[in-house]
């Protein structure tokens, strides 16, 4: 990477793989860590932060004694768009509770930390706000439910 990123560097490495998968370039096997630390100028940590954000979202999986492979078939979402999808397909409206941490883990089989991450994001663009004591609340619509 030439330059600093200020989404951070991981953040980026995984969203430019995520589009490879998505165009469908290569094999279902990702090339080494140290291969991708050859081709982004970076360290094993940053490449296997990237990595853990695909995991997360289902886009890959670890493979032992091969590395790493991509996840064929199923919901190929990314798991921001899928919480955030959660709005409507639970026909929440602004002010509704939104489902707990354990229940996001539970209806996505994520991790806690990837859950958190994805809900902080969405704090972030103003979607769901917190309430000390009483969980998160709907206070935005996403564009793609907003009804004219």
């Amino acid at each position: 990477m030439p330059e600093a990123s200020p989404r951070g560097t991981y953040l980026v490495i995984a969203e430019a793989l995520r589009i490879e998968i998505a165009a469908g370039q290569g094999s279902d096997v990702l090339p080494s860590e140290a291969e991708f630390m050859d081709r982004h100028g970076v360290s094993r940590n940053t490449i296997r932060r990237a990595l853990k954000v695909l995991e997360a979202d289902g886009v890959v999986e670890p493979a032992p004694g091969i590395g790493w492979r991509v996840v064929r078939g199923g919901d190929r979402r990314s798991l921001a768009e899928r919480m955030t999808d959660v709005i409507a397909e639970d026909s929440l409206a602004v002010g509704d509770a939104y489902p707990s941490e354990a229940k996001l883990c539970e209806r996505f089989g994520a991790s806690r930390t990837a859950v958190r991450r994805v809900l902080a994001q969405m704090e972030g663009t103003g979607l769901l706000a917190t309430v000390h004591g009483k969980g998160r609340t709907v206070r935005a619509l996403p564009a793609s439910t907003v009804r004219p």
